[in-house]
């Protein structure tokens, strides 16, 4: 059994390999030992991966090899400026567009999880309108005392959460395998990072959580114009089924049918990355699976977002650092920029804060007025690798989400509008924050917090003291008379210091064997 993980990593691997994945590998900036391994592995490349159906080769591929791999061709195809117009176009098939599991299949599972029969549920149930990695999505009615209405049931595919355990194994297994044998790479800290993911990929597994999270996103933007979240149908949902608001509108991912509809792409494109900012940095919560498929223009232009399974979190101290990061590079105050990253600790103190405040500026300069068209995003996702690796910075795992939803985000609104600037684009946002944090209305709040935590800490003084009081007893009788053991922990101890001796002792004999054998084949 604890093959089938390296098993199941090099099978993926191989597919991958056969099915071209590895040509879209963008080689102009990475590293001679890079260029090397890509070469090496495309030697046992399919000769027609490398014509015009490569594209769909590739799709083919990462829905075959399962729900885990389908969430990497979705992240993929955000990205055309990386991977090619049309490879991204075959790839975003995978956002609403896998091969669904039967419906019997499927209805059984809605029955299962709302434990009635769907004709007792809903007052018409249509087929499939779209499936992806985790589920698949059936356009209904529900007529009850608040009249008839038109929603959308999500319901998890049968299965996906083993499958995708399996995937997670496999995960692990070569997480720990670069830990160990790579210490060049050990600074990125795969295991964080797949723990990461596992997290992410058990939440989304329970569609309740996915629910409270449209919920809690409601809250937050009831004041927001031009974007929004479906209605929650809470008295359908269950763990593996999701009732919702169905919405009319375009997917993002129909840039022609958007422009055929008279919405403005730029707007659109401005509105997107506006909205990820403010919900990041003002709300700390944010829609964490931005890509082209859960996103929908109504004809007014609001946008909706849709399958909040997967969000991010950032704390308020992590939300100022960010905010001042981007307000930094705006302001092209570098050093700032710098030294914020010291502060938060995303580089190491042994380091030259002015050499850091350098290398940023080498970063932002040619980008600070670059339009999306004129970025190439490979070359700077490499440039910004080359900073952390020279300057030895870790990976922050409670930023992946945001650094992975930043990347797919800034590709989403470059394929509506490839002339956005992304730095004009986010000042607003940040301005806003900046002036609500550290204006006079933020000072006067921080007194008031600051106020509160002294009342409740004099408040809390008169336990703490006791406390502290018995503490010190305790520790002046310890020092006395000893810590005092059971016979029971007495026992337990024995047993453990035989056992470890057993062992010792075994492997000394297993190794002696050993080496008589091989000295007897040596004869």
């Amino acid at each position: 059994m604890a093959l089938l993980p390296y098993w199941r990593f090099l099978r993926a691997g191989f597919v991958l390999a056969r099915e071209g994945v590895f040509a879209i590998v963008p080689l102009d900036d990475a590293p001679a030992s890079a260029k090397f391994a890509i070469r090496l592995i495309r030697i046992i490349e399919r000769p027609s991966a490398r014509r015009r159906d490569m594209a769909a080769r590739l799709s083919q591929a990462f829905d075959r090899l399962g729900p885990s791999y389908i969430k990497l061709g979705q992240f993929l195809a955000t990205r055309a400026d990386v991977v090619g117009e049309e490879v991204a176009g075959e790839l975003a098939l995978l956002q609403d567009q896998v091969p669904p599991v039967p419906d019997e299949a499927a209805r059984a599972a809605i029955e299962s999880g709302l434990g009635a029969p769907i004709d007792t549920i809903f007052s018409e149930f249509g087929e499939c309108i779209a499936a992806a990695s985790i589920a698949q999505v059936y356009r209904a009615k529900l007529t009850d005392v608040r009249g008839e209405r038109e929603v959308a049931v999500k319901v998890l595919r049968p299965g996906v959460a083993r499958r995708f355990e399996k995937d997670l194994e496999a995960y692990y297994t070569a997480a720990r395998f670069v830990e160990r044998f790579m210490p060049s790479a050990r600074r990125l800290r795969p295991v964080a990072v797949v723990d990461t993911l596992a997290a992410s990929v058990r939440f989304e597994m329970d569609l309740r959580l996915e629910a409270a999270a449209m919920s809690e996103m409601a809250e937050n933007i009831v004041e927001d114009e031009l974007f929004r979240v479906p209605r929650v149908e809470w008295a359908r949902t269950a763990r593996t089924v999701l009732t919702m608001e169905w919405i009319d509108g375009i997917k993002l991912s129909r840039v022609g049918e958007l422009r055929e509809a008279g919405h403005d792409l730029p707007d659109l494109g401005r509105n997107v990355l506006q909205t990820f900012l403010r919900h990041a940095v003002r709300d700390g919560f944010f829609h964490a699976d931005m890509h082209q498929g859960n996103l929908f223009a109504e004809a007014d232009g609001t946008l909706v977002a849709v399958d909040l399974g997967i969000t991010g979190r950032l704390t308020r101290e992590e939300r100022g650092f960010l905010a001042e990061i981007l307000y930094g590079f705006i302001e092209r105050d570098y050093h700032r920029v710098a030294e914020v990253h010291f502060r938060a600790g995303y580089v190491p103190m042994t380091q030259d804060v002015d050499l850091f405040a350098q290398a940023l500026r080498a970063v932002g300069e040619p980008i600070r007025d670059a339009t999306a068209a004129e970025l190439s995003m490979s070359r700077l996702l490499a440039q910004l690798f080359e900073t952390t690796e020279l300057f030895q910075m870790t990976t922050q795992p409670q930023l992946i989400m945001l650094q992975k939803t930043m990347v797919v985000v800034e590709g989403v609104a470059r394929s509506l509008d490839p002339q956005l600037n992304i730095w004009h684009t986010a000042e607003p946002v940040v301005r806003d924050w900046m002036v609500a944090e550290l204006g006079p209305g933020a000072t006067v709040r921080k007194a008031q917090d600051s106020f509160s935590a002294i009342t409740r800490a004099a408040l809390a003084a008169p336990q703490l003291a006791e406390r502290m009081e018995r503490l010190s007893k305790d520790f002046e009788v310890a020092l006395e008379k000893g810590l005092p053991i059971s016979d029971r922990s007495i026992e337990e101890l024995g047993r453990y210091a035989f056992a470890r001796s057993f062992v010792r002792v075994g492997a000394l004999w297993l190794g002696a064997v050993s080496l008589a054998v091989l000295a007897w084949n040596s004869f």
